[in-house]
């Protein structure tokens, strides 16, 4: 299978997509609920879409193409209203984070798909452990060269949006001491991590090519790396946000990535290297295990410093591109989360005082639908 001619978009357009919970009003675990969900959505007005998941107790849900943060936000809340309004009709809650606080895998069905028959026979009990929920953003690119480009720039800044976004501290009823845990599941795939350094479309066309003569890539979908390229729709993905517990963080983030983007487009304040890639998996760990509180290497000074100090200095980078973007609410609500805490914090919070897990998630239902 030859890789697919990259489709010209325009630059700097989102896409959002969230993973959600399903979760039973009776005891709070996940539920099994997403055919019935998705038959009370089938002719929802929304220009959204809705789809399942691997697993039946979740859902995926992804936004029109948006350009600024104000539409975006709009669209998300309708979303929510929509979905929420849905489940209460079938008793059932929805939630964000990046994984359930007490649901066990092995209780999990598969959702009948041949792409999901096909990743549970191939992965084993992996699949199952992969019910845990994420935010992917996409970003538009013009051509397969500035995606690559941006892709392996971006690549520094895969630690601020994992602490960001960090939802996961529990999982199977334990806290694991990470403010994401959910990246260890995804973490266990063999097509994880990052992708290879190559800088062109053509160059990543042979990379294809030579991987699946392997047999072992028979699409793009079959790689897991925290950044990959979407030539279909033109967009680099990244797939490292745990599913926030609002629809605002979950708007901030994406427009915080937009920022990013072009302050990286316009200004090019470094040629990415692969030299970059020398700390990439510390301070990845350091973001999923102490959040915001983590610390991250520079890749070129090789100095150490704090992963909060590192997204504050570079809001004020990105401010001017902010605010023609129209997004400067946006990098308000990440400030506000590098003082008040991320998510996984606020679960944490609520745990305070022998509060039952179970209370915990019914709390965090109650957010996400507001």
């Amino acid at each position: 299978m030859s890789l697919a001619t990259f489709t010209q978009s325009e630059a700097l357009t989102l896409g959002v997509e969230l993973e959600l919970q399903l979760v039973s009003m009776y005891d709070h675990d996940l539920s099994p609920q997403a055919d019935d969900l998705l038959r009370e959505l089938d002719k929802h007005p929304g220009a959204w879409d809705v789809k399942p998941e691997i697993t039946r107790s979740m859902i995926e849900i992804g936004t029109s193409i948006q350009r600024q943060h104000a539409p975006l936000v709009a669209e998300l809340t309708d979303l929510r209203q929509q979905l929420s309004r849905a489940a209460r009709k079938l008793n059932i809650g929805i939630a964000g984070g990046g994984t359930h606080a007490y649901q066990h895998w092995s209780e999990q069905q598969i959702y009948p798909t041949e792409r999901f028959h096909y990743i549970s026979e191939l992965y084993g009990y992996l699949a199952k452990q992969f019910t845990v929920f994420g935010q992917h953003v996409h970003v538009g690119c013009e051509d397969g060269d500035t995606a690559l480009w941006l892709l392996h720039a971006l690549s520094r800044y895969v630690p601020h949006f994992i602490a960001l976004s960090a939802s996961s501290p529990y999982v199977q009823g334990v806290d694991t001491g990470f403010d994401s845990a959910r990246l260890n599941s995804v973490f266990a795939f063999p097509l994880s991590g990052r992708a290879p350094f190559v800088r062109s479309w053509d160059e990543f066309g042979q990379y294809f090519d030579k991987m699946t003569s392997t047999g072992v890539v028979q699409s793009m979908k079959d790689f897991y790396w925290d950044i990959r390229p979407k030539p279909e729709y033109g967009t680099i993905e990244l797939r490292v946000c745990d599913t926030p517990l609002t629809v605002d963080k979950a708007a901030a983030l994406a427009c915080y990535l937009q920022c990013i983007c072009r302050y990286l487009r316009e200004e090019k304040p470094f040629e990415p290297a692969e030299d970059d890639y020398l700390v990439y998996t510390f301070n990845r760990f350091q973001a999923c295990r102490f959040g915001l509180d983590g610390e991250i290497v520079d890749p070129k000074t090789k100095t150490r410093q704090k992963l909060r100090d590192d997204i504050l200095r570079t809001l004020a980078r990105v401010d001017e591109h902010a605010l023609d973007l129209q997004a400067l609410e946006a990098s308000n609500l990440i400030r506000e989360t590098l003082f008040e805490g991320n998510d996984a914090q606020w679960l944490r919070s609520r745990r305070k005082g022998g509060v039952p897990l179970s209370a915990v998630v019914e709390d965090a239902t109650k957010r996400w639908m507001a």
